[in-house]
């Protein structure tokens, strides 16, 4: 037998090369085996909210903003957890009197408690800010629905309502309607004023989802299984349109928020008695150079809060898109 055939039997035989084979198959299943049970026993599916939940927890900047909203949120609810002080209750002697460890924000011009000012404006400004934002939702899904799902002159005539809409900026519009078509000036007024002129991304980013859908496979199958135009909608079309609006809607919230405060702060807005960081940095204002803590506070809790919204929009468009992972 020559020196080449002695060489190649071990490895015909199942010598060395084939035992080396099977360890370190038998490595990696073991590895596979070990995986698995620190998995809790099984593999589950990746979805897309479970991927963009796992890439949100593991994002600082989004939960900087998730903190700061809760803050907010709480204090909106139940302003009473952070004070204890009648907001509406009046001193002279203390006017514009400054921070100090009984008033941690001083007092304003009323010789008012300015924490517990600051801390009641943020109930006015959460309820503009979601209120607003989920009439635009229903407005703008309705609208896009109906012009992608139908097509035609319908989608023609609505989409050139929503550019002329366009047009028209948001101050601006919001200003003639709370001057020309509405008596009072309340949380109700404001929201609808802002809500008129904010619809439109919306109903965008529905209609284009619909157009893009509705001639799928399983659209047509329910088609012709008889289901009603609503069930189709509601059912298998407008589930794909989640995502952007979701991001959409997180952003508008602080968005909204901001533009309640600029209609307030130029006396369009809100009026007294009504507590608002946009009347509290109006009201500052004549006292700036002397009592700069007027307007330094709210505004800063009014930033804070619109930068929590934006900081969760911005992580929530990065998890749910996935060309960005």
């Amino acid at each position: 037998m020559t020196d080449q055939a002695q060489r190649e039997m071990p490895s015909d035989l199942g010598g060395p090369s084939s035992t080396l084979t099977e360890a370190r198959a038998v490595q990696d299943q073991k590895a596979a085996d070990t995986t698995v049970a620190q998995a809790g026993g099984e593999l589950r599916q990746a979805t897309l909210w479970s991927d963009a939940w796992r890439q949100l927890r593991r994002n600082p900047l989004f939960l900087v903003g998730a903190a700061l909203f809760l803050l907010f949120t709480v204090m909106a609810i139940a302003p009473g957890l952070f004070t204890d002080v009648d907001p509406r209750a009046a001193d002279l002697t203390r006017s514009t009197d400054p921070p100090s460890a009984e008033a941690w924000f001083g007092y304003d011009i009323q010789g008012r408690d300015y924490f517990a000012n600051v801390i009641y404006g943020a109930r006015v400004s959460m309820a503009v800010g979601f209120f607003t934002t989920l009439g635009i939702l229903v407005i703008g899904v309705i609208i896009g629905s109906l012009a992608g799902y139908y097509g035609g002159w319908l989608d023609a005539l609505l989409a050139r309502i929503t550019d002329i809409f366009y047009g028209l900026p948001l101050i601006l519009g919001a200003t003639v309607v709370l001057l020309s078509a509405l008596r009072d000036r309340g949380v109700l007024e404001v929201s609808l004023a802002i809500m008129a002129f904010s619809w439109m991304s919306p109903m965008r980013l529905v209609r284009a989802t619909v157009i893009s859908v509705k001639g799928s496979d399983y659209v047509q199958a329910a088609r012709a299984l008889g289901a009603s135009t609503w069930r189709i909608l509601v059912r298998h079309i407008l589930p794909n349109a989640v995502a952007p609006v979701l991001v959409f809607a997180t952003i508008t919230v602080g968005l909204i928020i901001a533009a309640e405060a600029t209609l307030t702060f130029i006396g369009i807005g809100l009026k007294l008695p009504e507590i608002s960081w946009g009347l509290q940095i109006n009201a500052g204002l004549q006292r700036i150079r002397d009592s700069g803590f007027l307007v330094f506070f709210p505004s800063l809790f009014l930033s804070l809060t619109v930068l929590s919204f934006i900081l969760m929009g911005d992580a929530l468009r990065d998890a749910l898109d996935p060309k960005l992972r």
